[in-house]
């Protein structure tokens, strides 16, 4: 920041009062984060007349008095709220500075503005530091709210949107809160694999590490440019090795001086050389390397099958057999061909595992850590949780209260499932309910919604729907497992006691179909010093779509992997356009009081796959009949307040259902209400 004194007439702009407080730039950052202004209990009103440096992006902008200053509204994702600035024509070209989505590093004084703002403080700039622009007619994120869905298409921007920026601090306050739960009772934080060998849920649905399709690849093209030696190559090497040979030997025989013995030698040895890299290259083949019709994973980087953890489980209990108290948070991995909205391919979780604990004891540590999360939020992130109550989910905070204050249920399995069997006689489940299933998220929303309205805690489930490493009850039908059932989501945490016996955990995985050797390991635990231990995992996505109430889980992961999606922005998608004779339709870049209509719903358009763009005939038709009408007549008023509300209505539907006519129909209610509006 400068230190030079202000001009002389500039002095007189300064507020008379001087700044009760004073705000600090961020340590290794040369601004002051806009959080530290407005979220102050008097919102930055105190600050009145500081000069200070900001940075952020524009979220919306205006210019105002015919051009002469701007109004922007300005985020740095440190909170929810934004920053008014106000920049004069003087500072700067204004019309590089109000395009949503600029970044703007600026310095100026704060102000309280007039009585009747909004804002209790605003920022007046006297200098813009750093620029960076943005051209409105390929930004695509107008400031006008978008679905959610269509931010998936563009990942690497999202986090610029108010509802993403929101969830990604509310995750960070729940990562943040998770860290501090374990640490404070004494937990140690394990780093476990991602890459494994063996199969922690037994389901099979695991993604392969492999590098022998590459390793193929580049022999495949080595093999092109290099071809092999042929069989004939490979009998001339060799007999020119037999011949050197018998050289050496006959001059050994005769008897011939060292130094013509020693320049034999070399030549056999080089002709030896020689053979054994054209035997090795002769062998080489394209393809994968296989051994009896099976790929030969011996040849593999890892010398075996590796796979993408889908638990760090069983590696995190190896600490908790030594160290006691252990937790790992970290992504695992699941190849599950599903497009639910509460599957993910890539997703976080949180595992503690506990030595000298019983599923009592299990239960006890779930219940705390839910609760901790939940108190978490309405203590340290309540501003973004009233973003999602006022935009996506009303009982989002009642929710959270409740959960953070209330004992938790505990019933059995098989109570549960004679509660879900009592009340399928006055409701219809679609799945059906019997002793032996595993509960559906209608079961589990029925129990925590309707049932007992609070969080549930189920129990000892059979046997046979659960992992081989959980204990098995003396009944040798259940199994010490429980599941942590809240509203909204159903199951966010699965736990349980683990089998700690050795021979019972033995027959439990070959009861599954699994093979003893990637297990060795493991059974090592119950051969040596075996511990009664517990542990549960809680999928971490799942905790931010219960605390903000948002229905898909790919909408609380910053990076989305699903099947068919692993980059950051939809191929194909995003940029397309309506083409008529080689142009855009969008022609240049319009006004801002165009891009708040019907400019920016156009881009709405961009999604129609190329095989539903229509006949663009039949725009120009539906278009030039209303236009010579209306041009004709000049019904200005009245076309106004007709075409609003019907070209409105007609974006919502064709971009929800994609119909082509109401496409075309859109295009040319667009273009009619620019011509009648001017």
């Amino acid at each position: 920041m400068s230190s030079a004194a202000a001009p002389v007439d500039e002095i007189s702009s300064l507020s008379l009062t001087p700044a009760t407080t004073t705000v600090e730039e961020s340590e290794f950052s040369q601004r002051v984060l806009i959080r530290s202004i407005i979220s102050r209990p008097d919102g930055g009103a105190g600050l009145a007349g500081q000069t200070v440096r900001v940075g952020g992006w524009v979220k919306t902008g205006r210019k105002q008095g015919n051009g002469t200053f701007a109004f922007l509204e300005l985020n740095d994702g440190s909170c929810p709220a934004n920053l008014q600035v106000i920049v004069d024509e003087a500072v700067g070209q204004l019309s590089q500075l109000v395009a949503t989505g600029t970044c703007v590093h600026l310095e100026g004084e704060l102000k309280v503005p007039p009585v009747e703002a909004k804002q209790r403080v605003e920022l007046r700039v006297q200098k813009i530091l750093d620029l960076g622009t943005v051209d409105p007619a390929k930004y695509p994120l107008p400031k006008t709210k978008l679905t959610l869905e269509l931010l998936r298409d563009y990942v690497h921007l999202r986090p610029r949107t108010n509802t993403i920026s929101a969830i990604a601090r509310i995750r960070n306050a729940l990562a943040y809160a998770t860290h501090t739960f374990f640490q404070k009772h004494g937990f140690l934080y394990v780093h476990t694999p991602i890459i494994t060998t063996s199969d922690c849920e037994g389901a099979g649905e695991m993604f392969q590490v492999t590098t022998l399709i590459s390793d193929a690849e580049k022999l495949e093209k080595e093999l092109i440019k290099n071809p092999p030696p042929s069989e004939a190559d490979v009998e001339a090497a060799k007999l020119l090795v037999t011949e050197k040979g018998e050289a050496v030997a006959q001059l050994k025989s005769a008897k011939a001086n060292k130094d013509t013995i020693t320049a034999a030698v070399a030549e056999l040895t080089k002709a030896k050389e020689s053979l054994s890299k054209l035997e090795e290259r002769f062998k080489l083949k394209p393809g994968i390397s296989n051994k009896d019709g099976k790929m030969d994973y011996s040849q593999d980087f890892f010398a075996r099958q590796a796979f993408l953890t889908v638990s760090g489980q069983l590696q995190v209990e190896t600490f908790a057999c030594a160290l006691s108290s252990v937790y790992t948070f970290g992504p695992t991995f699941r190849a599950e061909h599903s497009h639910t909205s509460r599957h993910l391919a890539e997703f976080w979780m949180v595992e503690p595992e506990i030595a000298f604990a019983d599923i009592q004891d299990d239960m006890n540590c779930a219940e705390a850590y839910v609760r901790f999360l939940c108190q978490w939020l309405l203590d340290n992130c309540l501003d973004d949780m009233e973003f999602m109550v006022k935009n996506y989910d009303k009982n989002a905070i009642d929710r959270l209260r409740m959960v953070s204050s209330t004992k938790f249920v505990r019933i059995s399995y098989t109570e549960a499932v004679a509660i879900l069997e009592e009340a399928s006689k006055e409701r219809q489940f679609e799945n059906k309910v019997e002793w032996g299933i595993d509960l559906a998220s209608e079961h589990e929303r029925y129990l925590t919604e309707v049932k007992f309205k609070s969080p549930v805690i189920v129990y000892n489930y059979p046997k046979g729907i659960k992992a081989f490493y959980m204990k098995v009850n003396s009944d040798n039908k259940t199994v010490a497992a429980m599941d942590v059932l809240v509203p909204k989501v159903g199951e966010l945490i699965g736990g349980s006691q683990r089998e700690e016996r050795y021979e019972v955990i033995k027959e439990r995985i070959l009861e599954m179909g699994l093979p003893l050797e990637p297990y060795e390991w493991y059974l090592d635990l119950r051969r040596f010093g075996t511990v009664k231990h517990s542990g549960f995992g809680l999928g971490f996505e799942r905790m931010i779509l219960f605390a903000t109430g948002l229905e898909n889980i790919r909408d609380v992961i910053p990076f989305p992997r699903y099947p068919g999606r692993a980059d950051l922005k939809a191929a194909n998608r995003g940029q397309r356009r309506l083409w008529r004779k080689g142009k855009d339709l969008r022609r240049s870049p319009p006004s801002s009081t165009a891009m708040q209509g019907g400019f920016l719903q156009c881009r709405m358009l961009e999604e129609v796959p190329n095989e539903e763009k229509i006949p663009v005939r039949w725009s120009w038709i539906l278009l030039r009949v209303p236009v010579f009408l209306f041009s004709s007549l000049r019904l200005h008023l009245g076309a106004t307040i007709l075409l609003h509300p019907v070209h409105f209505a007609i974006s919502r539907v064709s971009t929800q259902w994609k119909f082509p006519i109401l496409h075309c129909s859109w295009i040319a209610l667009l273009r009619l209400r620019r011509i009648v509006c001017r």
